[in-house]
């Protein structure tokens, strides 16, 4: 492979936005991909995928690199050069990666990999963290598993199309994908591509969705007719995913804190054709307190750490925190608690994280049940999903049931 350096610049310019400036990996990514309209699709996948690389093994690079953060420029392109040594591509001669020790850097890689922390790239709380949940032999397998790049799964969109005819059309469009038993929806992209561009995609025939993501909806068992409220909505993937299975027949209400993802979930509901979805910004407590008692269903897809997605959002583990996991534990009861009083009598709950750890999940489940808002309520059943079990993202959910 031949190194271009404006790709390499662009590479480097968009690291140090993630790392220096705490900004989003995948924001950055997409700004940086519009700022050369003459690249082409090879030329924007390698920025993107050595920008996210590079994320992915910041703290692995970093101690082979022998920088710390902040980094400077200098800085930047020596974890470049070693992603680049790793990968056995050749350094041009740049003075900026002038004197890389390429036979240094493979040899502290080969010391450093026999240790988990810089094996997997973690801090080493989140590593300690990972053991403490979930045991030595579970996280070792898991967090490798999270530290793959996640594949592109689709769904279907039953309201436009079925699984068959969306394949046929994808490769009549020149997209090979793959069929996912136990996953009636999904679609897997054989190779990675942007499906944005499509025809299907504009017509709303799929939306890209993970596969564990698309057991969510499902699992709540909703039926033509229901009344669903999916009260942390944000974008709308399960709204769109639930008014799909209901046929459009029934009301999906979306709730979230956050309007302009409201909007985002209107303009994705039109394109799929979903007319039974009510969008609702939580302004204040009203909103939430004119629905007490009135759904068959409800969809609690709570805010969590994203441990479960390391692998579509590799740069979480750099901003992850202690504290904050501690808050967002608080924050998970809190919306258990008050959104269960949206269920009536007889009907039927998801909690549900993209989470792998049990104290965001069956923790919070079982500290629910032990309450005065919980005591109504029974678990019928849960389900821990680990990417290291299925290679799709880690998640958690579980299904209770209101008293009649």
């Amino acid at each position: 492979m031949r190194l271009h350096r404006n790709l390499v610049f662009a590479t480097v310019d968009a690291l140090l936005e993630i790392f220096n400036e705490g900004q989003y990996a995948d924001k950055v990514i997409e700004k940086t991909l519009k700022r050369d309209k003459r690249w082409g699709a090879r030329d924007r996948s390698f920025i993107a995928e050595t920008t996210y690389d590079i994320v992915r093994w910041k703290r692995l690079y970093a101690e082979i690199a022998e920088v710390k953060e902040p980094f400077s420029r200098e800085n930047a392109f020596r974890l470049f050069a070693v992603w680049a040594t790793l990968r056995g591509i050749e350094l041009p001669d740049w003075k900026q990666i002038e004197d890389t020790p390429t036979r240094r850097i493979k040899g502290r890689f080969d010391a450093l990999s026999k240790i988990r922390k810089f094996r997997e790239s973690v801090p080493d709380w989140l590593d300690e963290l990972g053991v403490a949940e979930l045991g030595e032999e579970t996280w070792e397998k898991e967090i490798g598993a999270l530290n793959k790049q996640a594949p592109v799964i689709i769904r279907a969109n039953r309201l436009k199309t079925d699984v068959l005819t969306l394949k046929q059309k994808l490769a009549d469009e020149g997209f090979e994908t793959i069929n996912l038993k136990d996953y009636p929806d999904a679609l897997q992209l054989v190779e990675r591509a942007n499906i944005f561009k499509t025809e299907s995609f504009q017509n709303g025939l799929f939306e890209v969705q993970d596969a564990s993501s698309q057991l969510v909806a499902d699992f709540l068992g909703v039926q033509p007719g229901d009344r669903v409220v999916d009260t942390c909505a944000g974008a709308g993937g399960k709204s769109l995913h639930l008014a799909a299975l209901m046929e459009n027949k029934g009301q999906v209400i979306a709730l979230d804190i956050y309007g302009n993802k409201l909007k985002e979930l209107k303009r994705r509901a039109k394109r799929a054709g979903a007319h039974n979805i009510e969008t609702r910004a939580i302004e204040n407590n009203k909103v939430i307190k004119k629905l007490y008692g009135k759904a068959d269903k409800v969809l609690i897809d709570a805010p969590c750490s994203g441990l479960g997605v390391l692998s579509r959002n590799p740069d979480a583990k750099w901003k992850l925190e202690p504290e904050f996991l501690d808050r967002i534990r608080k924050t998970q009861q809190e919306i258990i608690r008050q959104y269960s009083k949206i269920v009536k009598k007889g009907g039927k709950m998801v909690y549900a994280t993209c989470s792998v750890l049990p104290s965001e999940n069956q923790l919070q489940v079982k500290d629910f049940l032990a309450s005065e808002e919980g005591k109504d309520f029974k678990l019928v059943e849960d389900q821990k999903i680990l990417s290291s079990e299925t290679g799709y993202d880690g998640f958690y959910m579980a299904l209770l049931e209101k008293a009649n």
